[in-house]
């Protein structure tokens, strides 16, 4: 019963954080603005000491850091854009560590270790990612592309091609680490949920936001994530927010791309998208912003799309799956025929074995990747460019 209410007062939390006119909020919600109000100066406070803590003894690592991070809670495609990142560094010649703190039963590093498998990369996991890079640098070896020859990139190039063991780390990307003040960076790639962006402006627990804005000013590239699912006019308004904080500011956009399903317990075998066309679907996640999922499903020519949504890096029990077979049977009923249950990668990442017991009925895993979309003059070719030239790098061509 505590496990429910904690995901109840989650739920309504939530729902505040993004509602943006607070005052139509209902009387037990509106009821709650005091403390959370209260709390959030308090957070405020906190965040304030912390930083001046950290800023006072940043670590640096003798190669490039990137950081990928956010102003709010989940959602907002950061671990999308980690592997995107180090997929790139890898397929150049060049192996990246990625550090992780591992929050939420570490489903994000499960799930960027199962796509980069057979690449050069690494994985680090650990609040004090500092002291795990170190040790990983130590134990592998490093090697700073930034002074190193273009015979030896070149070579590099080669042994990329022609081994799948390249030792030395070269690049390290943080994942989530906007807010990881003790670990200097050379760049800051800020994510932007562009179907939610910034709730109703306010800082935690009030708000989504874990910084106020003016943190915009510290980024050196903004990417809009799901650029796709919002309008042109929409997309325009988020542009002359952000450049109203630090004008100069290059902006990216970057969409999801569902790209095949596979069934829980038979991850080898690819079911193609077409499987959910016609079919009733019961959308079942726990993600920092479950509605850009929802709206994928809902593309794929379904029949009738349900949802259940659980607060982000929910684990799930027993409890819960009869919650879902209760829906599915609700389902089964009023259609004739038994639905399917879509889940993210995310959510089967973070306990694969639970998920069974959803049995008969099939459990579907949407696979996506990250895309990055053509708009304003920049693409793929021009974030892969900003990367290299903001680092001052000079890479052999990827494939």
């Amino acid at each position: 019963m505590k496990v429910e209410s904690m995901e109840k007062l989650r739920k309504v939390v939530n729902e505040i954080a993004y509602k943006k006119n607070l005052s139509k909020l209902s009387p037990l919600r509106f009821s709650l603005l005091p403390f959370l109000s209260v709390s959030s100066s308090f957070y405020k406070l906190a965040l304030s000491i912390r930083r001046r803590f950290f800023l006072s003894q940043v670590h640096r690592l003798p190669l490039p850091v990137i950081s990928v991070g956010n102003l709010t809670w989940g959602g907002n495609g950061k671990t999308p854009m980690v592997e995107f990142i180090a997929a790139f560094f890898a397929r150049s010649g060049i192996s990246p560590l990625v550090l992780s703190r591992g929050y939420g039963g570490g489903d994000e590093v499960n799930m960027l270790q199962r796509h980069l498998l057979g690449t050069s990369t690494k994985f680090g996991v650990g609040a004090k990612r500092a002291v795990v890079a170190s040790h990983l640098i130590q134990k592998y070896g490093y090697i700073d592309i930034r002074k190193t020859s273009l015979y030896e990139k070149q070579n590099l190039n080669w042994k990329a091609h022609n081994s799948l063991d390249s030792e030395k780390i070269g690049i390290v990307v943080l994942d989530d680490a906007m807010q990881h003040w003790s670990l200097w960076r050379d760049l800051d790639i800020v994510m932007v949920n562009g179907l939610t962006l910034w709730g109703n402006g306010r800082l935690l627990p009030l708000g989504p936001l874990r910084e106020p804005l003016t943190a915009l000013r510290r980024a050196n590239v903004v990417v809009i994530h799901h650029s796709d699912l919002v309008s042109d006019r929409v997309l325009e308004d988020i542009e002359s927010m952000v450049q109203g904080i630090k004008k100069s500011v290059p902006i990216f956009f970057t969409k999801m791309d569902p790209t095949y399903l596979f069934e829980v317990g038979n991850i080898n075998a690819k079911i193609l998208l077409t499987a959910l066309h016609e079919a009733t679907i019961l959308c079942v996640s726990a993600i920092g912003s479950p509605e850009p999922f929802v709206k994928r499903v809902q593309e794929m020519g379904a029949l009738y799309v349900d949802r259940i949504d659980f607060s982000d890096h929910h684990k799930f029990h027993a409890r819960d799956i009869g919650t879902i077979r209760a829906r599915l049977g609700e389902l089964e009923r009023k259609f004739g025929f038994k639905p399917i249950v879509v889940i993210t990668e995310k959510d089967y990442d973070r306990d694969p074995e639970i998920l069974k017991q959803l049995y008969p009925f099939k459990t579907y895993v949407l696979c996506s990747t990250l895309k990055i979309l053509p708009y304003r003059g920049n693409n793929e070719d021009s974030f892969k460019k900003f990367l290299k030239d903001k680092l001052k790098l000079e890479l052999p061509a990827a494939d």
